[in-house]
């Protein structure tokens, strides 16, 4: 990501670390965060005692550490697997789905296989666990290591998430979180603690948070199985939503920003612009630097940071406009800004969905 707005803000920090914790950490640390070099810290948590031991062999940055165990509301409340990994409700519809019948014809041969071929197929539980009779409570474990101060949170565990995410009911703004990735599921019924979409979603609002970006996989099920998106059975082209991604930062340019704005560093705030321009949303990113433009200009030139989000904006464009450039046709309400009349080229709509479909991964 040389070249990109997270590289260049990473290159003005001088008194900060960029403070990752993962919770759910199978496959390693998001790749798009390693721009930060020395300067990023991470903690990463997991179930799988394998992954985590294949990870922390891989590992070059010594402030990365990965740690093996369950996690939960309770540390003294023992992890029941019997039932699965997920809420019953959850469980029942995964059951309908393509993905699980691929599971079950690829059962005998992957109790056989590598853990890396295990995860591949997202069947974590063949590896070998960590101990569920001694689960961790994360905000605990944050403070018997001394880490008061966290700017991102990811959760991806394929089951408590909302119970873990409730743990840190009230402790965001102490914390100094900047930005929360959460896995979501779209089915469920109204109960209020289940792990649904809409209970994440107040939850996070409650904490003074808003949702930036959401990502909706869709499954198919076993009576007509969909192409899967990966070369692994998981989502597929078309099918119900069924899970997704949703992103939650802190919007300081809303009604409550100015007061969160003056309790956060600058160079925390531009943390907070890089985030937002690593979830493919640069236009936030702009909006924020231009809301904060005396605060954020000791940390880097503004106008290279607003010409990157620009040249983001415009993809794989080999000559970006600048961002003044690009701004003065939007206001001369340039055509490029529009598709053209009539129906859209099939080779327009193949450009259109390759970009929408590659472009946010290519940020990960």
């Amino acid at each position: 990501m040389a070249g990109t707005f997270p590289a260049f803000v990473a290159e003005g920090l001088r008194k900060e670390r960029f403070t990752l914790l993962d919770v759910g950490c199978s496959g390693g640390l998001d790749r798009r965060w390693r721009v930060f070099g020395d300067r990023l810290r991470a903690l990463g948590i997991d179930a799988s005692e394998a992954e985590c031991r294949r990870l922390a062999a891989c590992e070059s940055n010594p402030d990365v550490d990965y740690l093996a165990a369950f996690v939960g509301r309770r540390a003294d409340s023992i992890v029941n697997l019997s039932a699965g990994p997920a809420a019953p409700l959850i469980m029942q519809m995964r059951d309908r789905l393509s993905f699980m019948r691929t599971r079950e014809i690829r059962e005998a041969r992957l109790k056989g296989a590598s853990a890396e071929e295990q995860f591949r197929n997202n069947a974590w539980e063949m590896t070998g666990l960590a101990d569920p009779a001694k689960p961790v409570v994360v905000p605990g474990l944050l403070a018997a290591r001394g880490w008061s101060d966290i700017d991102y949170l990811k959760i991806d565990i394929d089951g408590v998430d909302y119970e873990v995410l409730r743990s840190f009911d009230g402790r965001f703004e102490s914390l100094g979180l900047l930005a929360v990735q959460l896995e979501v599921n779209f089915i469920g019924s109204g109960a209020t603690d289940e792990h649904t979409f809409h209970n994440t979603d107040r939850f996070m609002r409650r904490q003074g948070f808003d949702l930036f970006r959401l990502d909706v996989r869709t499954y198919s099920t076993r009576a007509l199985p969909a192409r899967y998106v990966w070369p692994t059975p998981a989502e597929t082209l078309s099918g119900r939503p069924f899970q997704g991604e949703a992103y939650y930062a802190r919007d300081i340019l809303g009604p409550k920003g100015a007061e969160w704005a003056t309790q956060l560093s600058e160079e925390k705030l531009a943390k907070l612009a890089a985030v937002l321009s690593a979830w493919g949303i640069p236009d936030a990113a702009a909006e924020l630097m231009l809301g904060l433009r005396g605060r954020l200009a000791p940390i880097f030139d503004i106008e290279r940071g607003l010409d990157l989000l620009a040249a983001q904006t415009q993809g794989g464009e080999k000559r970006p406009l600048s961002y003044r450039e690009y701004m003065a046709r939007f206001e001369a309400d340039a055509r490029e800004f529009y598709r053209p009349e009539g129906d859209i080229p099939m080779r327009e709509r193949w450009k259109a969905a390759w970009r929408s479909f590659w472009y946010p991964r290519a940020q990960r």
